[in-house]
């Protein structure tokens, strides 16, 4: 018991903070259930759904709440997080306190049973929390909280997906109930007798279900947790070695590695390594990646046109952290050249670039990032008409004049905001170049290969 003190108040003062971590927060948990969708209207059509599938589920309330499923699928993985003070779950800290209860007496015993008390009423609110999110029982709580139940019980029957398998336990909690409802009715007879030992085979069958249920569905194996603190820590802590993770690796994992086997798994985790610091695209950015691309080319990026009207595009970033996003990125895309440690004019830390040079790459990476855009959506209008043109209508022509007017409306668009900025050594008119845009041939070539297309 060295986690408690050897004094009264040594002992209250850490009583008092094992309730408060488990004591539920009321405004936490409203926030929580807003955050994740859970309102009264949806907890309600929620409870009165049948017993299904939870994928059959989630595309019904998809398709009810104009939501995707994604975002469903969120909603459903509501478990509350298990509460655990100094590497015990609270079960074992009650246990650890009243053993160490009989060596107190007088006002100190008082104090410390009072505190287990809170602490177990705290407890218990918790796993009424855990019941609530277990919304296909809904209906059958009033058994279920008849049943000798754990915390680790409660997490496997929220595992459980399929509907053969919520059926079965539904199935045995009914059977309980029944017997259960008719057992007060009748009086001690040999009526009462079947039914109380068909109220305890259906404890026994409910036990037999946990414990079929696997412990892998709601526990990781080592291995499993290894992978998932890298990645999350790697994710949260750009830059951090392998040796900076081992010794922020809770005690249990850090005793079952080291660095030598942190380095091994990045390989695995497809994790950049940058001269022993490692770096990982965010799950965020990977849903979004083209919103993403869009927003890092609005600000740290360019779209334009060289002097042989060859379109260009690219991305730009310094330092390790920068080659590290570049390297990621390009192997996210799918598309682009790599340049990277190239010397910055300001010869202060290397400048590494993700550029694209094809028409095909440009076109890709344009036509998908052109709705996230906010600043350059012009330039990338600009640039896919001049692929377009590119592409199929070299010998319209308008096609020359044209590739002159989007050169000097890229310029324009790229330094309009440059103050004296020397516009006239490309031929640009400030007052009259922005009406070039209404010489866009996008029309006139959609039509061009609509008719071609009809022909055909």
């Amino acid at each position: 018991m060295e986690y408690l003190g050897s004094t009264s108040n040594a002992i209250q003062e850490k009583t008092n903070q094992i309730i408060e971590e488990i004591e539920p927060d009321e405004q936490a948990i409203e926030d929580a259930i807003r955050e994740a969708g859970y309102d009264d209207v949806i907890e309600n059509w929620l409870n009165n759904q049948p017993v299904a599938d939870e994928y059959d589920t989630i595309k019904l309330m998809a398709s009810e709440f104009k939501t995707n499923l994604t975002e469903t699928k969120k909603m459903f993985d509501n478990f509350p997080r298990e509460y655990i003070v100094g590497e015990k779950d609270i079960p074992s800290v009650v246990k650890s306190l009243r053993k160490y209860r009989r060596t107190l007496k007088g006002e100190e015993k008082i104090k410390l049973t009072n505190g287990i008390e809170t602490l177990i009423k705290a407890y218990s609110s918790h796993l009424d929390d855990c019941i609530k999110s277990i919304y296909w029982l809904s209906k059958y709580e009033s058994p279920l909280r008849k049943m000798n139940y754990t915390e680790q019980d409660l997490k496997k029957i929220h595992s459980i997906k399929d509907y053969t398998r919520r059926t079965e336990l539904v199935d045995i909690l009914c059977k309980y109930w029944e017997a259960d409802l008719d057992i007060k009715d009748v009086s001690y007879s040999t009526d009462y007798a079947k039914l109380s030992k068909k109220m305890s085979d259906a404890k026994k069958d409910y036990r037999k279900f946990i414990k079929g249920v696997s412990h892998q569905s709601v526990r990781k194996n080592i291995s499993d947790q290894l992978q998932e603190f890298i990645i999350e820590n790697v994710c949260s802590s750009p830059g951090i070695s392998a040796r900076e993770l081992h010794d922020k690796m809770p005690t249990k994992l850090y005793k079952r590695s080291s660095p030598q086997i942190i380095s091994k798994a990045i390989d695995k985790n497809d994790i950049t390594n940058i001269n022993g610091s490692y770096y990982k695209l965010n799950n965020d950015i990977k849903k979004d990646l083209y919103a993403y691309t869009a927003s890092f080319i609005d600000s740290d990026g360019y779209i334009t046109i060289d002097k042989n009207y060859n379109p260009r595009v690219g991305l730009v970033a310094t330092g390790d952290r920068g080659k590290a996003f570049m390297i990621q990125i390009q192997k996210e895309l799918g598309i682009g050249k790599l340049h990277l440690d190239q010397k910055s004019p300001q010869n202060t830390r290397p400048v590494n670039r993700l550029n694209f040079y094809s028409q095909a790459d440009v076109h890709e990476l344009l036509t998908k990032c052109r709705p996230h855009f906010r600043m350059k959506g012009k330039n990338a209008d600009l640039l896919l008409e001049l692929v377009k043109m590119k592409r199929g209508h070299k010998k319209a022509d308008w096609y020359k004049g044209r590739c002159e007017e989007i050169f000097k409306l890229m310029k324009y668009e790229n330094h309009k905001d440059h103050v004296n900025y020397d516009f006239t050594k490309y031929g640009v008119d400030i007052e009259t170049v922005a009406k070039l845009h209404d010489n866009c041939k996008m029309d006139i070539m959609n039509d061009l290969e609509s008719i071609i297309k009809e022909g055909d």
